[in-house]
C-alpha cells in the first residue's frame, strides 16, 4: 500500500469517535484525589501519606496499570499493522539507532543523573504535549499561545518530577531551588492561562483549557504536601486513559468489519470482540514482562551462557519501548498521517 494511499482520509469508516467530553471527564481524578488529600489529612491523620509509595514506580502494580500497558498498546498498533512499520521503517531504524548511541555507548561517558534527568524531562513532555495537544483542537488558541501554556507547564512539571523521584539524593539547597522553580513556573501557567483564555470561544473549550492547567498545579500542589503517590497518579491516569481512548477507537474502525492483521483475525475466530483485545493483550504483557520477565531472562542467559543479566526486561525492552514511544507517538497521530485514517471526533 502506498504512502498517498495510507495517508487518505476515510472518515466514512470511522463509526467510533473519540469523545472530548470523555477526555475531559477524565480529569475528574484531579477533585477526587484531592477530596482524599484533603480528608486525609483532616481526619485520617495522614494515614495514606504514610502508607501510600513515595513513589508509584515502588509499587508494582501501580506499573502494571499505568505507564507500561499503554506503552505496550503503542508497539502492539505498530508492530502488528506491516503498513505502519513499513511506513515508518526509517524512523524506527533512525531512532533505535539513537537509543543504543545514547543510552547504550553514551551512558559509558554520561553520568547516570544526567541520563535520568534526560529521561525524566522527555516523559514529562510527552506526557503534557499530549494533554495540550488535545486541548488545543478544543480551544482553538494561536500558536504562541499554545506553545507558552505547554513550555510553562512542561517546565514545572519537570522540576516536579525530578524533584518526587531525585529526592533522595537532593541536597536541602536542590530541592528548595526545585520548589521554589516549580512554584514560579506554576504561577506562570495560571497567569498565562488568564491571558490566553480570551481567545477560547467556547465554554467548553474553557473547561478544558483549565483542566489542563490544574493537571500541573494539582501535582505540584500533592508534592508539597507530600502525596507522591497522588502527585504522579493525576497526570499519569489522564494520559494513559486518554492513549487508550485513541489506540481502541483507532482498531476498532480499523478491523471491526474486516480485521485487516493476524492478531485481529486470529481475536475474530475466537469470538472476541475487537474492543477488548488491545486492552487486554497489553495489560497481559505488562503484567508478565514486570512480574516475570527479568526472572526468566536471567535464568535462561545463566542457564546457557553462565552470565547472569539482570533488567533485561523491565530496564532494557521496556526502556527502550518507552523511548521509542516517546518519539513515534510524536508523529504517528499528527494530521494526515496513517493513525489518524481511523480517528473522528465528537463532542
Amino acid at each position: 500500500m502506498s504512502a498517498t494511499t495510507l495517508t487518505q482520509p476515510l472518515l466514512a469508516e470511522n463509526k467510533l469517535t473519540v469523545s472530548f467530553r470523555l477526555l475531559l471527564g477524565l480529569y475528574v481524578i484531579i477533585p477526587l484525589c484531592l477530596l482524599l488529600q484533603g480528608v486525609d489529612s483532616w481526619f485520617w491523620q495522614g494515614y495514606l501519606q504514610a502508607h501510600l509509595p513515595s513513589s508509584p514506580n515502588h509499587f508494582i502494580l501501580f506499573q502494571i496499570l499505568f505507564g507500561t500497558p499503554h506503552i505496550i498498546a503503542s508497539a502492539i498498533v505498530l508492530a502488528s499493522n506491516t503498513e505502519y512499520l513499513q511506513f515508518y521503517k526509517r524512523n524506527i531504524l533512525l531512532m533505535t539507532l539513537a537509543v543504543f548511541m545514547v543510552f547504550g555507548v553514551g551512558s559509558l561517558i554520561i553520568p547516570y543523573k544526567v541520563l535520568y534527568i534526560i529521561v525524566a524531562s522527555w516523559t514529562v513532555f510527552h506526557v503534557l504535549k499530549q494533554q495540550h495537544g488535545i486541548g488545543r483542537g478544543v480551544c482553538t488558541l494561536p500558536n504562541w499561545a499554545f506553545h507558552v501554556l505547554l513550555w510553562l507547564s512542561v517546565a514545572a512539571g519537570i522540576c516536579i518530577y525530578i524533584g518526587i523521584f531525585l529526592k533522595n539524593i537532593l541536597d536541602v539547597q536542590q530541592a528548595g531551588l526545585l520548589k521554589q522553580s516549580a512554584a514560579v513556573l506554576c504561577a506562570g501557567v495560571v497567569l498565562a492561562a488568564l491571558i490566553c483564555q480570551r481567545y477560547v470561544k467556547t465554554s467548553f473549550g474553557r473547561w478544558f483549557l483549565w483542566a489542563n492547567v490544574l493537571l500541573v498545579v494539582s501535582s505540584f500542589y500533592f508534592y508539597l504536601q507530600q502525596y507522591y503517590f497522588f502527585a504522579i497518579l493525576v497526570p499519569r491516569l489522564v494520559h494513559d486513559t486518554t492513549a487508550y481512548v485513541f489506540y481502541v477507537t483507532h482498531d476498532y474502525n480499523r478491523h471491526h468489519q474486516h480485521p485487516q492483521n493476524p492478531l485481529y483475525r486470529l481475536t475474530e475466530r475466537c469470538g472476541i470482540h475487537v474492543f477488548v483485545v488491545l486492552p487486554v493483550l497489553s495489560f497481559a504483557l505488562a503484567f508478565m514482562l514486570q512480574s516475570y520477565g527479568d526472572a526468566m531472562v536471567s535464568f535462561i542467559t545463566q542457564t546457557l551462557f553462565g552470565v547472569d543479566i539482570r533488567k533485561a526486561i523491565t530496564l532494557g525492552l521496556l526502556g527502550y519501548l518507552a523511548l521509542l514511544h516517546y518519539y513515534t507517538e510524536a508523529i504517528t497521530w499528527k494530521h494526515g498521517s496513517p493513525y489518524r485514517r481511523f480517528i473522528a471526533f465528537s463532542k
